[in-house]
């Protein structure tokens, strides 16, 4: 039988009120989190008690750090005791079901460990094993993986799973989509039965009920739900182009619309570093934030910008989680994000305490998938703007023309529409 909670996460005294430790809150505060959101203030006190948990939560919500947090106070204990000359087997095991997601789980608790001695490992798929090999053979307390990898390397006997307390399965109904259920399964039946298990999903259909039944003890149930609309004070608009005109259009539009301070959102880290060198080419007072950078970097940037010395921080995702910002007038997703719900956190960095606030999403042909989940997701068509000039060219134009003609025919209006619009 599960023990639920409600949905009232109570976040009124912050992370402080949290049992964590020093090291994990000065990380905390160092990476600008304030309060904890509704599910990390319901997981992490029953997971610091080592209780099982089913959490039901989409992305955007903070699940990772709703996981991640209590889990590193868990190893904090563990550095602590007398060194050993024998390597480290994993005490924690993460489980995702795609490279992207672990790599994102691991950019987290690396922000999340940075006052920690901690030794993990990411394996997955895809490329050569050598370096995820000489890494756990070096010893690691906690380990990312995708399940093929991870039976391949326990096959192996390079992978020594028996002393594995914490087992953490993220989004299990997409690894039940990608068909992991019997890898899972193996999986669990090759670590202690005595362990903490916490199982995130998105969704809580019969079948993940059913999977989640056969490997929890006694959990307990917290659930969220994420925003679906924004805010009701910020003018969100979508900009239609091309890849190799963005950052022109970038451009145009902060000039045009004489943007003063302004969030932007890419992917990758790496596009958060061309397009900083691309602004500062064009005198723009910019920098970048995301996780390659050093965390006096990273500070330096968020204090300048709060100080309104720098006008432009172009940031990732993951570096921007939990970044408090007050007054910010405009957020640009110069790119669109894979998730629906980062659209909603992403746009709600501004219009808050009852200002306005404005926000523009660029979009291509090739986000056409991503952009239509994002309107099912807020409930309404974004309106184009449209007080830019034209940055589509002629030849610009036809090559659109030709990619709309292969797109399903639920996803060529909109498209049509832009284009109809710039001739």
């Amino acid at each position: 039988m599960l023990n639920t909670t409600d949905n009232n996460g109570n976040q009124s005294n912050g992370f402080t009120s949290l049992k964590l430790g020093e090291p994990i809150q000065k990380a905390i505060a160092k990476l600008g989190y304030t309060h904890p959101t509704p599910i990390q203030s319901q997981a992490i006190p029953h997971v610091l008690e080592n209780k099982d948990v089913l959490g039901i939560a989409q992305t955007g919500t903070g699940k990772t750090a709703a996981f991640s947090l209590p889990i590193l106070q868990r190893l904090l204990g563990r550095e602590k005791a007398p060194e050993n000359t024998t390597p480290q087997k994993p005490v924690v095991l993460i489980l995702a079901p795609t490279r992207e997601l672990a790599l994102q789980i691991e950019d987290n608790i690396k922000l999340f460990s940075k006052e920690m001695k901690l030794q993990m490992a990411t394996v997955f798929g895809g490329i050569p094993k050598r370096k995820q090999i000489n890494k756990i053979k070096r010893g690691v307390a906690l380990i990312i993986a995708t399940p093929g990898r991870l039976l391949d390397l326990n096959q192996m006997k390079i992978l020594d799973l028996s002393e594995v307390q914490v087992l953490v399965l993220d989004e299990a109904d997409r690894m039940m989509d990608m068909g992991f259920t019997k890898d899972m399964t193996r999986i669990v039946r090759k670590i202690p039965k005595i362990r903490q298990t916490l199982f995130f999903s998105a969704t809580m259909s019969p079948d993940i009920l059913q999977l989640s039944q056969h490997m929890l003890h006694k959990p307990v149930r917290v659930e969220v739900s994420p925003e679906s609309t924004t805010a009701e004070k910020v003018d969100d608009r979508v900009l239609y182009t091309v890849d190799n005109k963005k950052r022109e259009t970038t451009l145009e539009l902060l000039e045009y619309e004489g943007i003063d301070d302004c969030l932007i959102f890419t992917r990758t880290k790496i596009g958060a570093d061309k397009l900083e060198r691309f602004l500062k080419r064009k005198q723009k007072s910019v920098l970048a934030l995301h996780g390659d950078k050093t965390q006096n970097a990273r500070q330096k940037a968020l204090k300048s910008f709060k100080e309104g010395k720098c006008k432009i921080l172009v940031a990732t995702d993951v570096a921007s989680r939990g970044i408090d910002i007050s007054n910010l007038s405009c957020v640009i997703n110069y790119d669109v994000p894979n998730e629906p719900e980062a659209y909603i956190h992403r746009v709600g960095r501004t219009g808050r305490a009852g200002k306005e606030g404005k926000a523009f999403t660029l979009c291509t042909v090739n986000d056409r998938e991503f952009w239509r989940k994002i309107e099912l997701l807020v409930g309404h068509k974004v309106k184009e703007y449209h007080g830019h000039s034209n940055p589509m060219s002629a030849n610009d134009r036809d090559r659109m023309d030709g990619k709309i003609k292969m797109l399903p025919n639920r996803g060529k209006p909109a498209f049509r529409r832009g284009l109809k619009r710039r001739r």
